[in-house]
């Protein structure tokens, strides 16, 4: 039974993968890299360091319990999008244990971007792989991007991505955990600031700032300081960073969906698995994907799968 194995060293987490093809089936196993308590996430130097420390327990983690068959192919995330220039220490660590493992074991190896990973991952969980031989637009929501992405079929890299819109300054994630951080919240606020923010009392009206179909967020940490410094409550302040967020992205996807007509719609990556966001954006468009929670976060699933297409030479 020919198995898969993708590993992902992002900026948050650690995480290894493997993809059952005759079962079609994912089992993943992921751990936080430690962010101490009122601080902003990491240097890369402290991730590089974590992730070598992490790796080990996750693939035994990985391997624990199951029947030890060894992978046709190792995947790994080395880079954060296909672009020129796009690079992060930190994916070096994924990318230096597959290479490793292939040459040692004769597995084919295959390296892809933290992005694309992300991609096949709401789509796997969706049920919607079958979307990689079409065009359909991802919306990208996370720490770091804040992207609405033509997606197309492409014989060498799975997907060929084109960038139509992003955020101009601050990424949606990073205003999540900003303000998270700003109301007493740990580091990632996502989970956290969700749960406070149903409790609020009253929503504000909002305006998302567009520019051609890309966004700006740096106002949001401003207005929701000034919310929290004029008295109002953490939970007020949490929905609103959240509703603006939703605003923004739905906004984000009324211009697309203008400029390029009716076409699958995809979200990923761990903003968008905030139940409030979600809910927002599917009472606008009703068939649109999400998804699931566990594939939503950072996670090497997405990695595994490519390393399945590319070795049976499927799209």
């Amino acid at each position: 039974m020919p198995e898969y194995l993708g590993i992902d060293t992002s900026n948050y987490t650690t995480s290894a993968a493997v993809y059952v093809s005759e079962e079609k089936r994912i089992y993943h196993t992921k751990k936080l890299l430690p962010v101490k308590d009122g601080e902003l996430g990491l240097r890369q130097s402290d991730a590089v360091f974590h992730h070598t420390r992490q790796l080990p327990d996750m693939i035994e983690q990985l391997y624990s319990g199951r029947d030890r068959v060894l992978p046709r192919a190792v995947s790994a995330s080395s880079r954060p999008r296909n672009a020129e220039g796009s690079y992060m220490p930190c994916f070096l660590c994924g990318e230096g244990f597959a290479r490793s493992y292939a040459a040692v074991s004769g597995a084919e190896l295959f390296t892809t971007s933290h992005q694309v990973g992300h991609i096949l991952a709401a789509l796997y969980s969706a049920d919607k792989l079958s979307l990689v031989r079409e065009r359909f637009i991802a919306f990208h929501v996370s720490g770091g991007t804040t992207d609405c992405l033509l997606c197309e079929p492409d014989n060498e890299m799975i997907l060929r991505i084109t960038e139509i819109g992003t955020s101009l300054d601050l990424k949606a994630g990073q205003a999540v955990d900003r303000i998270g951080v700003m109301l007493g919240l740990h580091f990632p606020c996502g989970a956290e600031l969700e749960k406070l923010a149903v409790g609020a009392d009253k929503h504000y009206k909002m305006k998302p700032v567009l520019k051609d179909g890309s966004c700006c967020l740096s106002g949001l940490e401003n207005k929701c300081g000034n919310m929290l410094k004029n008295g109002e409550s953490p939970e007020n302040v949490a929905a609103f960073c959240l509703d603006f967020i939703a605003g923004t992205v739905i906004a984000m996807t009324d211009h697309v969906v203008n400029k390029y007509g009716v076409l699958p719609l995809v979200f990923a990556g761990g903003v968008m698995s905030d139940v409030i966001i979600r809910d927002r954006i599917i009472s606008r468009y009703p068939s649109v994907s999400f998804a699931q929670p566990q594939f939503s976060c950072d996670n090497a699933a997405g990695v595994a799968i490519y390393g399945y297409l590319k070795s049976n030479g499927e799209i």
